[in-house]
């Protein structure tokens, strides 16, 4: 039988290995790894289109060459919120293994009511999580005054929607599209990268994708 001094030495032991072990579950990855040579549907913009650069430097292309997914790039130059749901059909009937949802900045410039722009993109999310499809939500800048000439932040919907729907996340912070359009070097006008931009993108979003478990 253990005496009072083993039975707390034991018991401390036991607490540190439980809150050990809990970390190392927090920081383990959450998704399943995707194979090379993958369907990966990148959706979105003109963001994800590339514009500014040429096509075999926009991000799904250098995301394609660093994770050996074949990556679709489905962005459209001007596309809205809206536009992206009435399509997204069509891209779930691809079957990919991964979408990378990049949408909402055009939406801003045309003066979209946010409460309009989150409906959709939850619409969206919806849709590609009910085929049993996982998503990556990416956060786009809000394209106001002081974005287009200095420091970009991301319209706060995204954050609310990630949490609401429980999906991954790439945002400021992460390398996301406001921190590369806050640096002058990377932008190819005041809301588009330009290719180094585009590359510096892919190569925060494919460590992102790393620790998600995702490649």
């Amino acid at each position: 039988m253990l005496n009072r001094r083993q039975f707390l030495t034991a018991t401390l032991a036991f607490t540190s290995l439980s809150v050990l072990g809990m970390s190392a579950c927090s920081n383990s990855p959450n998704h399943a790894n995707i194979a090379k040579s993958s369907k990966v549907i990148a959706l979105g913009d003109s963001l994800t289109f590339g514009y500014g650069a040429t096509p075999d430097t926009a991000y799904p292309t250098v995301l394609a060459q660093k994770t050996g997914w074949q990556i679709d790039n489905a962005g459209i130059n001007g596309d809205t919120s809206a536009g992206v749901l009435a399509r997204v059909d069509k891209i779930i009937a691809q079957n990919p293994k991964l979408i990378l949802l990049g949408i909402g900045g055009n939406d801003v410039l045309r003066r979209v009511n946010p409460s309009e722009t989150t409906s959709n993109i939850n619409q969206t999310l919806d849709k590609i999580k009910s085929a049993n499809i996982p998503v990556v939500l990416i956060a786009e800048p809000y394209f106001s005054t002081s974005a287009l000439f200095s420091s970009a932040s991301d319209n706060p919907i995204y954050e609310t929607i990630a949490k609401e729907k429980n999906v991954p996340l790439f945002a400021k912070g992460d390398g996301g599209w406001s921190d590369i359009l806050s640096d002058k070097s990377l932008k190819s006008d005041q809301i588009h990268a330009n290719a180094q931009g585009y590359a510096k993108f892919a190569d925060n979003l494919y460590e992102f994708l790393k620790k998600q478990g995702f490649a």
